[in-house]
């Protein structure tokens, strides 16, 4: 039975948010990650990878941490922190705690991003996709997951919902000015070009 109450609709405002194994069908497992990060592959070079500190919550100590699933991926896969089963209806939306806390250098982010196959299968996704964890954030990390799926999807503990991908930022100086620049574009956007193959 669907508890009342636990989604809210797509509708209002919405809030700004911010390796593991499933053995639900359909979810799309993976074989767990190492524990350990690998050097990155860039090139014909190995590259070390920037460390961040990450602390778990004592109620996610049963949870292993984000790791990645092949040497070639990007992001780490995050676990959702549910003490009990959380049911998504269609048209609705969900904050999904993780109980994971991390400590970016600064010059880097964290993007946080839907996972394909829960995309695909079940039309799980993030509204603020991708979401944006600052260096400066020491906050938990949580999920906003919408259903834009036509049926109820059910979140159990540890089902890997999003993935985790660091970056690097680049600060700017804004230049008031009178002008800017003209291109051949200029103004133009929203399928000003068409759909067609040109």
């Amino acid at each position: 039975m669907v508890k009342q109450g636990l989604s809210k609709p797509l509708l209002g405002k919405v809030p700004v948010g911010a390796g593991f194994p499933s053995i639900r069908p359909g979810l799309g497992g993976r074989p767990p990650g190492r524990t350990g990060i690998p050097p990155v592959l860039s090139g014909d070079t190995m590259t070390e990878p920037i460390k961040v500190k990450i602390k778990q919550d004592p109620r996610a100590a049963d949870l292993p941490l984000p790791a990645y699933m092949s040497e070639g991926a990007s992001g780490m896969d995050l676990p959702a922190c549910v003490e009990e089963p959380v049911v998504i209806q269609p048209g609705h939306r969900r904050l999904i705690p993780t109980g994971l806390y991390v400590s970016i250098p600064r010059g880097h982010e964290a993007q946080i991003r839907p996972r394909s196959g829960l995309a695909l299968k079940h039309g799980i996704t993030l509204l603020n996709s991708p979401g944006t964890i600052d260096s400066d954030y020491r906050g938990e990390i949580c999920i906003i997951l919408a259903n834009l799926g036509d049926a109820p999807f059910t979140i159990q503990r540890g089902d890997r919902i999003a993935q985790m991908v660091f970056a690097k930022v680049e600060r700017v100086e804004l230049q008031p000015v009178e002008e800017i620049d003209e291109t051949p574009r200029n103004a133009g956007g929203f399928g000003h070009t068409g759909i067609e193959t040109q």
